[in-house]
């Protein structure tokens, strides 16, 4: 279909789509050659930046994983942590993306942060975390997190809304009466990562990408201005650039 012949509301969706600019902003430098030789660092000080630019919800990432049948699912969520482990979230363990996660225990993350225009992709096996600190997670939280997370039945096919209020209103006076309430199926997970990629944006479209990536039993580490020359353990981060 043409334009032309294309449903009046159609072209005005297009042409609002069309009129969006990207990086209206200056665009920070980045020096693959100076970056860290291990990616937690570089997600960090990546992180801080965003927040001193006054990006929106920089803690905020969409995270994928796939179904019985292999097809892709995502969703956006919060990130929990960073940290040698790896990126922690939480969900239920009986929501869809916690039963996927038991069927296929591998996931992608990806973070967008446009006042810096910058992502930062993440992939991994995931591993759920004991109760004891599945528990800590959710009690760390703020009294509407714990609410929400006593209503429960997530995913589930909701009859009305009605029947969420209800639900809702009774999970917030018990979260202020027993704010240690537990909730079985509350669980966190570690995304353990042995890819992660930062890209940074450039108004020319001569983005960097840079791609850690580890392996076990690799001796040493390509740098992204070449070889460093240092042998490193097994399991070590190897990085690269790739082509925009």
């Amino acid at each position: 279909m043409t334009d032309a012949s294309a449903p009046a509301a159609q072209r005005a969706f297009r042409d609002l789509l069309h009129a969006q600019r990207v990086w209206d902003i200056e665009l920070p430098a980045f020096d693959p050659a100076a970056a860290p030789r291990a990616p937690l660092p570089l997600f960090h000080s990546w992180f801080a930046e965003a927040v001193a630019a006054g990006q929106v919800e920089p803690h905020t990432m969409t995270l994928a994983t796939a179904d019985a049948e292999g097809r892709p699912d995502v969703r956006t969520l919060m990130l929990h942590d960073a940290d040698e482990r790896g990126w922690h979230f939480a969900t239920h363990a009986t929501s869809a993306k916690g039963r996927q996660l038991a069927g296929r225990p591998h996931a992608a993350l990806g973070f967008y942060w446009p006042a810096r225009g910058r992502q930062v992709r993440v992939r991994g096996p995931v591993t759920a975390c004991s109760a004891a600190e599945s528990g800590a997670d959710l009690h760390a939280r703020s009294t509407g997190a714990l609410a929400s997370a006593l209503v429960g039945r997530q995913s589930e096919v909701l009859g009305s809304s009605a029947e969420l209020d209800r639900a809702s209103d009774a999970a917030w006076d018990r979260a202020r009466e027993e704010p240690e309430a537990e909730v079985a199926s509350w669980t966190r997970y570690v995304v353990e990562p042995y890819e992660v990629e930062f890209f940074q944006g450039d108004p020319r479209r001569r983005h960097i990408r840079l791609r850690y990536h580890r392996e076990a039993g690799a001796a040493g580490a390509a740098g992204a201005a070449g070889t460093t020359g240092a042998s490193e353990p097994a399991g070590s981060w190897q990085w690269e650039l790739l082509w925009p």
